[in-house]
């Protein structure tokens, strides 16, 4: 339920970003005015898009990473640097946490210019994806121990795109062999 939700705020916000961009250039072009705040909530909405986006990335494991000696590690190994790993995230989230808090309450009563939104809409964000992404960090470390049969596939990184062209390539070349000897063996 809560992955729909991240989407649909993506999305809503992918919307309407373009609107209000889009919106705003057929004014400026076609009725030589615009609409004032149109680029300043713009950006604010692409901000929090990108926000809620690393969120949904972390928990679908698609964020960058390099995993060329984690494949080369036993299971053991592998489970505590995993555990390690994400120890370490789990810190630099509390420090983006501590920092978001504090630039959050300060900027209470700061405005936008445009928009006259509060900032602390914006730096909340930091509030925003330090909570979310801890939760998906702490749910990984504990299903690292307590449920080993899942390590592997938390550790999985998505393959580059080359790698992926050539196991494409590598399937259509297998499915055209057996074709063909499919079809030698038929005609025997």
């Amino acid at each position: 339920m809560l992955d729909k939700l991240l989407q649909i705020l993506m999305a809503l916000c992918l919307a309407s970003m373009a609107i209000l961009v889009f919106g705003n250039v057929v004014l400026r072009y076609a009725f030589h005015s615009g609409i004032t705040w149109s680029e300043e909530m713009s950006r604010y909405l692409f901000v929090w898009m990108v926000f809620l986006g690393a969120i949904g990335a972390l928990k679908d494991n698609d964020h960058l990473g390099v995993d060329v000696l984690l494949k080369k590690l036993p299971l053991g190994a592998k489970r505590i640097v995993f555990i390690l790993s994400n120890a370490i995230v789990l810190y630099v989230l509390c420090l983006l946490l501590d920092g978001s808090w504090k630039i959050t309450m300060s900027s209470l009563e700061s405005r936008a210019p445009a928009t006259n939104l509060p900032l602390a809409y914006v730096y909340g964000m930091g509030i925003v994806v330090s909570i979310g992404m801890g939760i998906i960090v702490i749910f990984n470390i504990y299903q690292a121990l307590f449920r080993p049969n899942t390590l592997e596939k938390l550790i999985r990184m998505k393959e580059s795109e080359d790698e992926n062209m050539e196991a494409v390539h590598e399937e259509i070349v297998e499915l055209h062999h057996g074709k063909k000897q499919g079809m030698a063996g038929g005609e025997r």
